[in-house]
């Protein structure tokens, strides 16, 4: 008589597998890049059909818990936030205005505390590679150049001394959403000058550690982007191209 775990097939025992597959990566301590167990070792170990196996790792793909290479393996993922700045861009596209906004209150709520907690410490080194970036900024927003990459190693850059990873890929997560949404609906910087000037005034006020007025300058900063998002419609929400 087969093993009835074998007959586990199936939508409903989808979740079921992928939680499986979770707890046989937890349980053997294994980290970003390690190779899982090949397919048939998995399916003798976990008792499913093969479609059942292959559903379930598609699954813990899209969540960035493995990388599948073919012809080369399972491996376990970087379990990034990618899958959440995807989600969260074609949902800000189907709905545009609102759903940004949202974003963007959760960041600026998020930023103005930890802008608060490093601004009376934040290390010399940092300072000087914030002001680096500040300069190129200038430079470019007197030339009416818009600057994102700046704009993003300047927001990793301020929270780079609290030496914690989730809160660097969150804020690039949204900081993501907010540019992928901004390019499909052409809302450029319309004034990169004005943005250089604001990100400069942050600085300044680290640079003389006065935790009020980093929080002010930051402040300012998103009314800036605010005043962007307004003038974004509904017109070609979506039309993800």
């Amino acid at each position: 008589m087969p093993d009835a775990r074998a007959t586990r097939v199936g939508p409903r025992m989808s979740r079921t597998i992928q939680d499986e597959l979770m707890d046989l990566i937890l349980s053997r301590g294994l980290q970003p890049g390690d190779l899982l167990p090949t397919e048939p070792e998995l399916i003798a170990e976990l008792g499913v059909s093969r479609t059942s196996i292959r559903e379930a790792l598609k699954a813990l793909q899209a969540l960035d818990i493995v990388e599948i290479r073919h012809g080369y393996g399972t491996y376990v993922g970087r379990s990034s936030l990618d899958p959440l700045t995807n989600g969260l861009t074609f949902r800000t596209l189907q709905g545009i205005g609102r759903d940004l906004g949202d974003i963007l209150e959760v960041r600026e709520a998020l930023e103005d505390g930890l802008i608060r907690r490093v601004a009376g410490s934040i290390p010399d080194p940092d300072l000087d590679a914030l002001g680096a970036v500040v300069k190129v900024m200038t430079a470019k927003g007197r030339a009416g150049e818009t600057f994102p990459d700046e704009d993003r190693e300047f927001h990793d850059l301020l929270y780079r001394s609290l030496d914690n990873q989730f809160i660097g890929q969150l804020l690039r997560a949204f900081w993501t959403v907010f540019n992928r949404v901004s390019n499909q609906l052409g809302g450029h910087d319309p004034d990169p000058a004005e943005t250089a000037r604001r990100h400069r005034a942050i600085y300044l006020a680290l640079r003389n550690h006065d935790v009020e007025r980093a929080q002010r300058a930051m402040a300012e900063h998103f009314r800036n982007i605010d005043s962007r998002v307004a003038k974004f419609t509904p017109r070609g929400a979506h039309e993800i191209r």
